[in-house]
């Protein structure tokens, strides 16, 4: 099966907007930094990034949309 340009296209962009969410989680949340000895360690470290991850991005969504909001509004 061939895939359409607009398929490939938004392939492409999910596979960044992932990478880009495991780059901060690395360099903003430390998520490779565990130094534990056990999988389970590494994975409950790793949802704990995950879930520091999605918290900041609510917050990070919220007050753009707070700012979206008081451009729009007249002086």
């Amino acid at each position: 099966a061939e895939a359409t340009l607009k398929a490939l296209a938004a392939a492409i962009k999910a596979r960044w907007v992932c990478e880009q969410a495991h780059q901060q989680m690395k360099e903003e949340l430390g998520l490779d930094h565990f130094e534990g000895r056990s999988w389970q360690g590494l994975h409950r470290h790793a949802l704990m990034t995950m879930i520091a991850y999605a918290f900041l991005q609510h917050q990070r969504l919220n007050k753009a949309k707070r700012e979206k909001k008081k451009e729009a509004r007249p002086a």
